[in-house]
């Protein structure tokens, strides 16, 4: 909980620096900052979920019989 407050803060540190190089997007925009934290949220999800599903695939006594 604490790093999503951290993320926060300084995603809205950072708007004030690159303000000036996007077009359109307001310093405090939500739905930017949504899509974004939604997008972020969706790849972390996937790059863990696909290896999760494949380690459930091995047999639990062949993965432990070649260690």
């Amino acid at each position: 909980m604490i790093d999503i407050v951290i993320g926060v803060a300084a995603a809205v540190i950072a708007t004030r620096l690159v303000a000036s190089m996007v077009h359109g997007v307001t310093l405090l925009d939500a739905a930017t900052f949504a899509i974004a934290a939604f997008a972020l949220v969706s790849v972390a999800l996937t790059a863990t979920w696909l290896p999760a599903r494949r380690a459930t695939r091995v047999d639990p006594l062949i993965a432990l019989r070649s260690q």
